[in-house]
This record gives C-alpha cells, sequence and structure tokens, in this order.
C-alpha cells in the first residue's frame, strides 16, 4: 500500500481486497494491513482515531462491504482460537526461566507467520507497537459500538446482535479463565513453591477450591434464568479465593528471605501472580456493562503485555530484582566491617592493609617465578590465576585485607543509607559516612602500597644477594616500567579491573546466596555421612565456618583466577586487555627497582610509572565502588535522592574539613560542617 495515496485513497484500496473466501494468511494479512493504515506513518493518536471514524463511516455506508466485513469476521472467529490471547498470552509455557529465554530468542531472532489459528501469534503480528496501546484506550465507547454492530451477524436485530455477540465473548471469557486458573492451581500445587508456602496458608488450602468456584461462576453465567444476586455471590467468591492464592503464594517470599533466593522459582511466583491478575481482569470484563469498553482497554492492556513479552532485558531484571537485594544486603552486612569511624579502627585498618601489603609481596614475586617457566598463554594465566586466588584466601583466612577488594563490599552499605535521607540531619550524617569511607580506602590502599614495594624490593636484593643474580631480569624490568607508563593503555586497564573486582563480588553474593538457599550448612551439619566422617563436633565447626566465609572464599578465588585468565582469553580473541591492580603493580615495581639498582631512578620511565599508580588506585576503587553502587541503589528501591544536596554538601565538608577525608580526628568522627 503506497504512502503517497491519502488516507481515504488507502482505505479504498484495502477494502477493495477484502475477501472473506480468501485463504487463512491472506485474510489475516488483510487485517494486518489494515491496523498498520490506523497506525498511520505519524503514530498520532488523534490521527489514528480520526482514521477508525473514517474506517466505521465508509463501511456503515456501503451495505455490501459491511456484509463482506461480517462474513470475513465470521470466518475469521470461527477459525482462530482466541482463548490463547486471553488466558496464556505473556506467560511462559512451561514456567521455566530458561526455557522463557529461549522462547524471546526464538521470537526476536525468528519471523513469525500469520498463517495461524493462534489469537496471540496473530495479535503480536497486527499489534507490534506501544502506540496499538495508546490508540486502543483512546477509542470512544460509541465508535465500539459502532464497530461491534457492523460486525455483527446481518440475520438479527441491533439489539439481538449485540447479545448474541456478548455471548460469544462470554464464553470466549469464562473458557479463559478457567484455563488460566487451571495454570494457577498447577503452579500452586507444584513442590517447589508448595513446601515454601507458611504452615498457615498450607493448612487453610486456598488453591484446592479455586476451580470449583470457576465451575459455580460459569454455571450463573450460562443459566438462563440467573439472578444478578447469584451471579454476584459467585464472582464474589471466586475473587476472594484469588487474593486468597494470591496471600498463599506471597509467604514463598518471607522464606526467600531467610532460606536464600532462587531465580527460577521467583520466576514461577510471578508468573503465578500475573495469572491471577488476569483472572481478575478476564472476570472484570465478563461482568462489565460495557463490555465493549472493557474489551478496548483489555486489548490495549494485552498490547503492552506484548511489549514486555519480547524484552529479555525485563525478563531478566524482573527476576533477578530479588536476588540483586540479597546479593546487596549481604554485601552491606559485609561492607560494615571495611569502614572505620575512630582512629582505633584507622590504626586497624592500617595494621590489616600492612599485612595484606606484605602477603602481596610474595604473590608478586611467585608471579615472576612463573614467567620463568615459559608456559603456555592459558597455562600461564591458569597458574597465575592459583596464585593470586591463594594469596587473596591467605589474606582472608589471616584477617589482613586487600584495599581494591572493600569498594564492592562498602558501596552497599552506603546505599542502604540513602533510604533515610528525609530525616532530620540525614545529608549530614550521610556525608560524615563519605568521609569514614573515603579515609578507610585511603589507609587500606596505603597500608598496602607502602608495604608492598619495600617488601618485594627487600625480597628481591636478598635473593640477588643468595643467588648473585638479579630476582628478574634487566629486559623485564623495564618492560614493567614501560607496561606502566601513564601514556600507556593503563589508565583503561585499571579501570576494566575494578570491573572484574565488582564481578567478584556478585559472584560472592550469588555463592552465598547458593550455598544457604541448599542449606549447605545444615548438610554439613547434620547429615549421618558427613558427621560419621568428621564426627559431629567437628563437622558443627565446618559447618559455621563455611557459612561465615563462603562469600569471601568465592570472591578471593573468583578474583584471582579473572585476574589471571581474563587477560590470556581476551588475547585469545584478539581484545587486547589487561589488568592493572595498585597493589600488585607496586609490587612488580619494586621487583624491577631491585633489578635496575639506583639506575631505575634516572629513568623517566621509572617516574612515569610512579606517576601511573595513583591513578590506578582510584580508578580501581571507584569503578568498583560505582557499579556496585549503581546495583545497591536499585535493589534497595532507592529513588527520588536529591544528589544536588548531597553533592554540595560533600563539597562544604571539603572547603572546612579537608582533612576529614584522610586521617581520623583525634576526639572521634569528624564533625559536620553546617
Amino acid at each position: 500500500m503506497s504512502r503517497r495515496l491519502a488516507p481515504q485513497d488507502q482505505l479504498t484500496d484495502l477494502l477493495a481486497r477484502l475477501d472473506p473466501a480468501a485463504g487463512l494468511a491472506h485474510r489475516h494479512l488483510w487485517l494486518i494491513h489494515l491496523l498498520d493504515w490506523v497506525r498511520g506513518p505519524r503514530e498520532s493518536v488523534p490521527e489514528s482515531i480520526a482514521r477508525v471514524q473514517l474506517y466505521l463511516d465508509v463501511v456503515q455506508a456501503r451495505p455490501e462491504l459491511q456484509q463482506r466485513l461480517q462474513a470475513w469476521w465470521a470466518t475469521l472467529v470461527d477459525h482462530v482460537d482466541i482463548t490463547t490471547l486471553l488466558a496464556d498470552f505473556g506467560f511462559a509455557p512451561r514456567t521455566a526461566l530458561v526455557s522463557e529465554i529461549a522462547e524471546r530468542l526464538r521470537m526476536k531472532l525468528l519471523p513469525g507467520s500469520p498463517e495461524t489459528i493462534d489469537a496471540s501469534e496473530l495479535f503480536m503480528l497486527a499489534l507490534p507497537t506501544a502506540f496499538d496501546a495508546q490508540w486502543l484506550a483512546a477509542l470512544s465507547e460509541a465508535q465500539l459500538q459502532q464497530l461491534v454492530t457492523l460486525l455483527s451477524p446481518p440475520a438479527l436485530p441491533d439489539g439481538a446482535a449485540s447479545a448474541s455477540g456478548a455471548t460469544l465473548w462470554q464464553r470466549a471469557l469464562l473458557d479463559a479463565i478457567t484455563y488460566c486458573a487451571g495454570q494457577t492451581l498447577s503452579t500452586g500445587f507444584a513442590p517447589e513453591l508448595r513446601l515454601r508456602m507458611s504452615e498457615a496458608t498450607r493448612e487453610g488450602q486456598p488453591f484446592h477450591a479455586l476451580i470449583r468456584d470457576v465451575e459455580s461462576l460459569r454455571v450463573e453465567v450460562l443459566h438462563a434464568l440467573r439472578t444478578p444476586d447469584r451471579l454476584h455471590e459467585a464472582a464474589q467468591r471466586l475473587r476472594e479465593r484469588l487474593e486468597a492464592c494470591r496471600a498463599a503464594a506471597a509467604t514463598v517470599y518471607t522464606h526467600f528471605e531467610d532460606n536464600g533466593i532462587s531465580v527460577g522459582l521467583v520466576f514461577r511466583l510471578r508468573q503465578l501472580r500475573e495469572r491471577i491478575l488476569r483472572v481478575r481482569e478476564l472476570l472484570d470484563c465478563l461482568l462489565s456493562p460495557r463490555p465493549a469498553v472493557t474489551a478496548a482497554l483489555l486489548m490495549s492492556h494485552l498490547v503492552m503485555v506484548g511489549q514486555e513479552r519480547r524484552s529479555l532485558r525485563a525478563l531478566m531484571a524482573s527476576n533477578s530484582s530479588l536476588l540483586a537485594a540479597k546479593v546487596a544486603e549481604r554485601s552491606a552486612e559485609t561492607g560494615e566491617h571495611y569502614i572505620t569511624r575512630d582512629g582505633a579502627q584507622y590504626r586497624e585498618m592500617l595494621r590489616k592493609a600492612a599485612g595484606g601489603g606484605a602477603l602481596m609481596a610474595l604473590t608478586t614475586l611467585a608471579k615472576f617465578g612463573l614467567y620463568t617457566l615459559a608456559l603456555s598463554a592459558f597455562w600461564g594465566g591458569f597458574w597465575a590465576g592459583v596464585n593470586y586466588a591463594v594469596s587473596f584466601v591467605l589474606i582472608q583466612l589471616l584477617h589482613f585485607t586487600v584495599a581494591t577488594k572493600q569498594p564492592a563490599m562498602t558501596a552497599p552499605a552506603m546505599a542502604a543509607k540513602l533510604k533515610d535521607l528525609n530525616s532530620s540531619g540525614a545529608v549530614e550524617s550521610f556525608v560524615d559516612e563519605v568521609t569514614h569511607l573515603v579515609r578507610s580506602q585511603v589507609a587500606a590502599v596505603l597500608g598496602n602500597v607502602l608495604v608492598v614495594f619495600p617488601a618485594v624490593l627487600g625480597l628481591s636484593l636478598l635473593i640477588a644477594m643468595a643467588t648473585g643474580q638479579p630476582a628478574i631480569s634487566h629486559h623485564t624490568a623495564e618492560h614493567v616500567f614501560e607496561s606502566l607508563h601513564l601514556l600507556g593503555p593503563s589508565v583503561l586497564f585499571a579501570a576494566f579491573t575494578g570491573v572484574l573486582l565488582f564481578s567478584s563480588s556478585i559472584i560472592a553474593g550469588w555463592t552465598e546466596n547458593w550455598f544457604v538457599l541448599n542449606r549447605l550448612d545444615s548438610a554439613i551439619h547434620y547429615n549421618p555421612r558427613i558427621t560419621r566422617l568428621l564426627g559431629a563436633p567437628r563437622a558443627a565447626r565446618w559447618a559455621r565456618f563455611l557459612r561465615e566465609n563462603i562469600s569471601g572464599f568465592a570472591a578471593n578465588i573468583s578474583l584471582g583466577f579473572m585476574l589471571g585468565l581474563v587477560p590470556p582469553i581476551a588475547a585469545f580473541f584478539g581484545l587486547g586487555l589487561d589488568v592493572r591492580h595498585v597493589t600488585l603493580s607496586t609490587g612488580q615495581m619494586g621487583a624491577a627497582a631491585a633489578s635496575l639498582g639506583l639506575e631505575a631512578l634516572h629513568m623517566p620511565a621509572f617516574w612515569w610509572a610512579v606517576a601511573t599508580l595513583p591513578l590506578l588506585g582510584v580508578l580501581n576503587v571507584s569503578v568498583s565502588f560505582y557499579l556496585a553502587f549503581s546495583v545497591a541503589l536499585r535493589a534497595h528501591s532507592v529513588s527520588g535522592v536529591q544528589r544536588s544536596d548531597l553533592y554540595a554538601a560533600i563539597r562544604r565538608r571539603l572547603r572546612t574539613a579537608p582533612l576529614s577525608f584522610f586521617v581520623p580526628a583525634r576526639n572521634g568522627p569528624a564533625a559536620p560542617a553546617h
């Protein structure tokens, strides 16, 4: 259909091609073209409403065209199953997250065919845009009634025709309610959900009588001698039953709060809740005194359901939000331990960071030792990952700290405090927390860096004295300085390392949630085979130890292997990515300086590398913190924060008490600036 023609000429051309005897695909194509014409090139709601009115007027003025349209409509209704649209559209066929992801990918990648008797498939082809929901909802009741009249069988008077159409519509709605309620019943009876409902809910058996209440409604609607009171009572019973089912499903979320989140089960719960809401919508349509208007609004809503149905991003966001919240919650609990608020805590952080720096000195030398083995890219990265992972786990077990691992944990703790910004003095209190956090990060970075450099330098000199040759060759030392050059890609690599640091925190939260969800601590504590092997007291200690440390193990091991394996894997794909961890890079500089001796001080490359180190620390910390903070804000549903007020308060504190961001006040935390 040419866009150069006027709308009326386009409509004339369309109506001339209306053929009730055409094949299935061609009948449906005509509907698709008609709705495309209604949509128009500019997607303007007033223009679309005007086009609908033009269509109605033209058809009403030509009786022979009206007869063809009625015959076409009767054929369409006979061959297309509308209950699939009313009952199943928008829901996963097997209520499984993985299969739903695959189905959405199929819909995105493969074209649909109008040669179908499935109304939901035809609906997505005919009304594919969000704009369709707008013009459908904007149709007037007079236009809708006129459309019903035009589509009604010609052999009956207008009033009887409307009643007959309403009866067919009611039967379709009743069938859809029955199908949807059956799916709700099946999901509610699934053991994965039933066993996680509260005990009181299981005893109440809310799902057991759902189909009975639906059948009672069907009898009242189809009974020739029904009374309004009996119909109202049947509908009210069904509404109450649906509410009881919804409340029963909601108790599963309480179980998740205490026992971990399963994304797959959350998906099934959301499907269950949406089906209950769909039955309510269908019930409202069934009992509405204005069936044409409610039908149009239902179609408008289903258009938006179709938009959601296509979106992979919406699927993952809606079903992973609880897991993100749980990960953020657990990280926030851990992150509180990394924030120092007084001098004693500050000194303790310096001590822990110094211990971490000392261990990282051994890690750095072990890394250079692996270089001398001349392993292939993958195995070199693998054993480097083992080296890092073992070092990070030792630091965790010895209660030391690595500065760059803290931001991803402290960010959720800071995001959680934004919930209370509406209270008096909350902004200044939050700025206090910012100063504590920055000061803690500065202490941790300084503790790592100021210890790892002299430790590696001293160990390298001892190795040189003992073996008669430097710990690393001059060529390797010069390469270290060149790789850390300020004008090279090190700054980009440091930001990328911040992404890996953030990723390790997500893996840690997910692993801890998986551990709790599967009740592995209880299994280790009480499983007969484990208690026979370890003994009951030792099994209890192991269960408690793993419950307290599983998150740290997951973070440290995953980070170690990412730092080791990501560069060779990226190189395989030609990406050229590398990692720049401030503590490890500082240690490498110590080894290079020991190899070159005082000559290094006269090399410009040495000072360029020294200038790069602060930027490495800032980017490692800030990128990791920013990503974790963003996730935590969404997980905690924090919105509407007056960021300008926060920024202004932080700038005031920087002007009035700049040292509070670096060292604690002698008499406790820095006083708020007014």
